[in-house]
């Protein structure tokens, strides 16, 4: 008895020992939860480079050589329209070309050029030179015409040569076009022109085997829209799409790279995904949608359904999320602040975040741009104007403040405007005051609707600090942004995507369709992004400054020689991203970097070193 009695007593301390374990393990995590993240950005996979040591894209391409033609025309509106992106589609492949206006006269030849850009519509200004651009090209270059062509006298001379067998002077609407699988990743299926009209001009091209199609209407009509006509030893691609939009440009790009054998052109390859007013204080209340759907508060409908489902997406496709935070929501622009309300749904939203190896950058003390009373918003807006530098300071103290005290030991380097808004002043007043801001996210696209967006290219400023705009927005992607998505994978092999918390509650950004529906068409973009380009990196906004800054600075140059391709890199810093086509030769062995397949002939080459070879088969 007494025996037994012993076991049981053994048993009974060992219980309360395995109880106070689990109660100092819950005590830790607790302690965690409540003291911040201090080692994520020690696991970032790509760090920025000194500001010093990281070129423009202008400042790297300046010492080029130049082996691109460009004519335009700048009598001709179109032409000059077509200019203006065309001179940020060559620099951002890094193509060194040469610029002739036609309307100005002078000498000029093809003589020495490997590829021609003629930024054309009707061909009768090339005059005499419509001779040597033939003969030109019958030896070996490569023309780009990425203009409808008008037909005309000069035009119907040179269609056999183009591959047209047969032209009509009827233009038609091209609101619509296919990809094929082989040109263009993401291809193989058909995208939506929302800025279509008439200017496909009417066209039926050879069928033979020197004509080859790569993009059509996708309807019954298939009427080519890109195709590429070999001529001789050199060849010429036409595009008869007629738009030149900044979501059009990857198919610009991918049309370049069918001009010679081999081409090569730098990448970014990243994909970002930024969660903005994250983390921020939770709307009170419920919302119609959200009450509808689920019953409950805007609250428990952000912490228990919203959130585990952008972790589970987070999860399932390796994304690293970037959220913005922003402390509240008034509109004080005087500099006097208040402290944040709930701190503990912050710092909760924003260890998690932390943990699953996401990032969290600076959006605002409150939503009010960075804007002096110089700026006006045309009643497109209501939001207010800072009284001056001085309460910018107090509020934007107030923000880095709590995040410090939140996330002790945290970096943090990227700011985004709020509402895309930030004025001139305001952008230069936050690179002077806040050195640790090393990049601004604005957006892609510009808008009529104000002067002040934050529009930007991908580049490094003269500052040092990093631009990168977010391309695409919200769950519900329009058809404009769908084509901008594959655009830019093809002309930068990135992604980058922003959301709302609050999207699932405002009915213009899809909340009738409930979170449900917005979540599945989110899902399907997903699906697609990484069925077609699986190996793209997934990163958080610092990283994607730092891959941007990479890809600004390092220039390539390349030589081909019998069954060898040889690429040099300048700027070469520890590593480069580059889309190669192969036209003519698959490849066989690469030294000094790697390649991955993503088409048939469409290559992701990583760079290891400045100077790769490859071998072709």
């Amino acid at each position: 008895m007494e025996r037994l009695r012993a076991k049981f007593a053994a048993f009974e301390y060992k219980g309360l020992a395995a109880i106070a374990l689990v109660f100092a393990v819950m005590a830790a995590l607790l302690f965690v939860e409540r003291s911040g993240i201090r080692y994520q950005y020690d696991t970032r996979s790509l760090t920025l480079l000194p500001a010093e040591s990281a070129p423009s894209k202008a400042e790297a391409l300046a010492d080029m050589p130049k082996d691109c033609l460009v004519l335009y025309n700048s009598k001709r509106a179109d032409s000059r329209m077509a200019l203006e992106e065309f001179e940020v589609i060559l620099t951002d492949m890094k193509v060194g070309h040469d610029t002739v206006d036609l309307s100005r006269g002078g000498s000029w030849s093809f003589k020495g050029y490997k590829t021609a850009v003629l930024l054309l519509s009707n061909l009768s200004d090339l005059g005499d030179k419509l001779i040597e651009l033939d003969a030109w090209v019958y030896e070996g270059g490569g023309a780009l015409l990425p203009m409808t062509l008008s037909k005309e006298p000069y035009f119907s001379v040179m269609e056999p040569k183009f591959g047209i067998v047969e032209s009509s002077y009827d233009y038609a609407l091209a609101d619509s076009i296919y990809v094929t699988e082989n040109f263009m990743v993401g291809g193989g299926r058909g995208f939506a022109i929302t800025e279509s009209w008439d200017s496909a001009l009417v066209v039926r091209v050879d069928e033979s085997d020197r004509v080859k199609v790569h993009a059509y209407t996708d309807d019954d009509r298939r009427l080519p829209l890109v195709w590429e006509s070999r001529y001789g030893s050199g060849r010429f691609v036409l595009d008869n799409l007629g738009i030149y939009t900044k979501n059009t440009r990857g198919i610009y790009a991918a049309s370049y790279s069918l001009l010679t054998p081999v081409t090569a052109y730098p990448v970014i390859n990243a994909s970002c995904f930024y969660l903005d007013d994250f983390p921020s204080q939770i709307p009170s209340g419920s919302n119609e949608y959200v009450w509808r759907d689920y019953g409950t508060s805007t609250r428990d409908f952000y912490v228990n359904i919203w959130w585990p489902d952008m972790m589970n997406l987070a999860d399932r496709y390796g994304l690293a999320y970037t959220g913005l935070a922003i402390q509240c929501y008034d509109d004080r622009v005087d500099g006097t602040t208040t402290s944040a309300p709930d701190k503990e749904t912050f710092l909760n939203f924003g260890n998690m975040l932390l943990r699953m190896g996401g990032e969290i950058g600076y959006h605002g003390y409150n939503h009010q741009p960075l804007c002096l009373d110089d700026c006006d918003y045309n009643g497109v807006y209501d939001y207010k104007t800072w009284q001056s530098e001085d309460a910018m300071a107090s509020a934007l103290d107030t923000l880095l403040d709590l995040c410090d005290e939140l996330f002790p030991g945290v970096e943090m380097s990227v700011y985004v405007p709020p509402s895309n808004i930030m004025s001139e002043g305001g952008q230069a007043f936050l690179i002077r005051e806040y050195p640790q801001i090393r990049s601004i996210s604005g957006i892609y696209f510009e808008s009529a609707d104000l002067d002040f967006y934050c529009t930007q290219e991908f580049d490094v400023l003269e500052s040092g600090v990093v631009a990168q705009p977010r391309i695409i927005s919200g769950c519900d992607m329009d058809d404009f942004m769908k084509l901008a998505a594959l655009s830019e994978l093809n002309f930068h092999y990135v992604n980058s995507h922003f959301t709302h918390p609050d999207d699932s509650l405002d009915p213009e950004r899809g909340a009738q369709l409930g979170w449900e529906e917005l979540k599945s068409r989110f899902t399907g973009y997903l699906d697609w992004l990484y069925t077609a380009a699986p190996n793209i990196r997934n990163f958080t906004g610092s990283e994607m400054a730092a891959a941007v800054q990479r890809f600004a600075g390092v220039t390539v140059s390349t030589e081909a020689t019998g069954d060898t391709f040889k690429i040099r890199l300048g700027n070469f810093t520890d590593e480069a991203w580059l889309m190669v086509r192969f036209n003519d030769a698959a490849p066989q062995e690469v030294e000094g970097g790697a390649l991955e397949q993503l088409t048939d002939t469409l290559y992701l080459l990583r760079a290891d070193q400045p100077d790769v070879t490859v071998t072709l088969a």
